[in-house]
């Protein structure tokens, strides 16, 4: 495969500063945009740096303490966007995330991709990234909606279908979309490494299986969670 130099990186960056025109005469965020690029790059340059520490340390205790970093982050980041206080849910978001993510990992790294050992870095943490942040995104849009509609009086029983409906609805169109209008990065990646495109395929559709299943299950027992605390952390936030 081919390696990218710093020159081609920034040519890759040609599009970015386009964009970053068009907001700046047409939005409000340009200073949020340009954090965001920022971040961006440097998360992805220190990730690149610690992965291959993580690599070639092949560490069980170094793998799980990585792991539960990511649960963390994930469970905090999962809150950004729901309209009350954060702290008294983050319990709830970790426990979501860990039983739907946690299954998923288990399955897919022992049952389907067979780590061995069953810490092995190279599995374990790509396949946990793409599980944990969908995870963390179907949280995310079904507190965000379930709060929504407790605060505009619906009963519960309602705002749940409602918020659990709104938090599938983006797996949902990819699977849909997959194949027909995208082919999604881990069967782009593999293919440009030169893999076989149907044995690209079976892992593209393992990931999908994850990604459907880790969205639907941590967002029903992430509202399942909170069915007795929703209302009076509404009302407690808005007294606030």
């Amino acid at each position: 495969m081919y390696q990218i130099t710093p020159l081609d990186l920034g040519i890759g960056f040609i599009p970015v500063l386009l964009t970053l025109i068009i907001i700046f005469y047409w939005s409000h965020n340009f200073k949020t945009s340009l954090i965001a690029i920022f971040r961006m790059l440097i998360q992805l340059l220190l990730i690149g740096y610690a992965l291959n520490y993580i690599f070639y340390n092949d560490n069980q205790w170094v793998i799980l303490l990585v792991l539960v970093f990511m649960l963390v982050m994930a469970s905090w980041i999962s809150l950004n966007a729901l309209p009350v206080a954060k702290k008294p849910l983050l319990i709830f978001s970790f426990g979501s995330i860990l039983c739907g993510g946690g299954l998923n990992l288990f399955f897919v790294s022992q049952g389907v991709l067979h780590a061995e050992p069953w810490y092995q870095p190279q599995v374990m943490i790509p396949i946990a990234g793409m599980i944990f942040s969908n995870s963390m995104n179907a949280i995310s849009l079904a507190g965000e909606r379930l709060f929504s509609e407790l605060g505009h009086q619906e009963d519960y029983r309602s705002a749940r279908n409602m918020a659990f409906q709104a938090a599938m609805i983006p797996v949902i169109n990819s699977l849909l979309a997959v194949g027909l209008v995208s082919l999604p990065g881990m069967m782009t990646g593999q293919i440009l490494a030169g893999t076989e495109p149907l044995i690209a395929a079976r892992y593209q559709i393992v990931v999908m299986c994850m990604i459907f299943s880790s969205a639907g299950i941590s967002a029903a027992m992430f509202l399942y969670l909170v069915r007795h605390d929703a209302s009076k952390i509404l009302i407690s936030d808005s007294l606030d």
